[in-house]
């Protein structure tokens, strides 16, 4: 977001002012009246509900990226090339985000529930709030191990640190993320603009270089 927005505002001369946190706690925010422009979520659910309620401007949602999800360590060697880590139970804690408010959460259980390993690990999870506190416990060591975003820790199509496994697709629910248009952004120029421009090959080049498919 920060390469997308930064881009965007040399090629337009708008601003973007961003915040981050978990899909089901912006759908709450906007629902009590947040003043947001765009949803860009984590997940194709929750723009389409904003819009049947009437939250959401009709006609400006699209799928901007769909997610994968990663099992992650910081220290190396640790996340083996299939999973199996998951199995040997050779870590104390596993970080997920809260799966009833961020999508990647909600992946993560649906994996672990379909190879039959929730009910081994679930005394080991640690629950963040969003895939970025699931991310960040982690990297503190709170957790040796969590599911994250690929797009978290790998740049240019390779790992930057630690050891991963990249979960397959057939194990969850693909990740669309969809961007929509809010009530309060209706009409206003920049925000058509910049989701025109988040359709367009400079966005999805970056997009894609974060491990993302489109």
């Amino acid at each position: 977001m920060k390469e997308i927005a930064a881009s965007f505002e040399q090629a337009s001369g708008h601003k973007i002012q961003s915040t981050v946190g978990s899909t089901g706690k912006f759908y709450a925010q906007i629902k009590n009246g947040a003043p947001f422009d765009i949803l860009l979520a984590a997940d194709d659910e929750t723009p389409a509900r904003l819009e049947k309620e009437g939250a959401a401007a009709p006609h400006t949602r699209f799928t901007y990226a769909i997610g994968k999800l990663v099992l992650w360590s910081a220290q190396a060697g640790l996340v083996d090339d299939k999973g199996d880590v998951l199995k040997q139970g050779r870590f104390e804690h596993l970080s997920i985000a809260n799966p009833k408010l961020a999508p990647y959460g909600a992946a993560a259980v649906a994996m672990l529930q379909k190879l039959a390993l929730y009910g081994v690990v679930a005394p080991k999870l640690v629950v963040g709030e969003s895939i970025a506190q699931a991310h960040q416990f982690v990297v503190s060591g709170a957790a040796q191990l969590g599911f994250v975003a690929m797009s978290q820790v790998y740049e240019g199509g390779k790992l930057k640190s630690g050891s991963a496994w990249v979960v397959p697709a057939g194990l969850y629910s693909p990740i669309r993320q969809d961007a929509v248009a809010l009530e309060k952004g209706k009409g206003k120029p920049a925000v058509a603009a910049f989701l025109k421009y988040l359709q367009g090959d400079k966005a999805k080049a970056v997009i894609r270089s974060y491990g993302y498919d489109l």
